[in-house]
């Protein structure tokens, strides 16, 4: 999807509007849980059309993200107004090795961390939700805001994944002979 990251962060506020971004957060990596559990890993690794992520890759990145979201928050937090980088998101599925990962240990690595960003959550002042990092493509980004975002992102891959698992028929990466 190719989108203004205006339009991103329109996006994402939207999958969550009118929700509680602390209670999606917080079910998120039980509602991953149950939609893998009894899926074959080789599933889970199948891409559901060429350029399109498979639920594994989508799994990684959900970890990886939520890594990134929990140092981006810790340096608001300790320097307001900090500069935070932008991420190539499909770059980091091509040098991570997404495809390689194992998809339950993603989850693993998501819960884990996601527990540890809503503990600081909860711990914050009503001050420190309107810190703010100045995002290198989308400007001005308060705590609140970061919050409110990835639980649109959760509910974002969360359907993702619904939608491919759903799938008949899913797209398999033909084989590269040798040479």
């Amino acid at each position: 999807m190719n989108e203004t990251p205006q339009e991103y962060i329109k996006r994402m506020l939207g999958n969550a509007e009118g929700l509680d971004p602390l209670k999606v957060e917080a079910g998120t990596a039980k509602k991953l849980e149950r939609l893998v559990k009894a899926v074959p890993a080789s599933k889970l690794r199948k891409r559901p059309a060429p350029g399109k992520w498979s639920v594994a890759e989508i799994l990684a990145h959900l970890a990886d993200t939520e890594i990134v979201v929990s140092f981006r928050m810790r340096l608001i937090l300790a320097a307001p107004g900090t500069p935070i980088a932008a991420v190539d998101q499909d770059s980091w599925v091509t040098s991570g090795h997404y495809e390689k990962r194992y998809p339950r240990k993603s989850v693993e690595q998501f819960r884990v961390v996601r527990e540890a960003n809503l503990a600081l959550l909860k711990s914050l002042t009503p001050q420190q939700w309107k810190h703010y990092g100045m995002h290198s493509e989308r400007g001005q980004e308060t705590i609140e805001l970061i919050v409110r975002m990835y639980a649109g992102h959760d509910i974002n891959h969360l359907q993702q994944i619904e939608r491919i698992l759903s799938a008949k028929e899913m797209y398999v990466e033909p084989l590269n002979p040798r040479p």
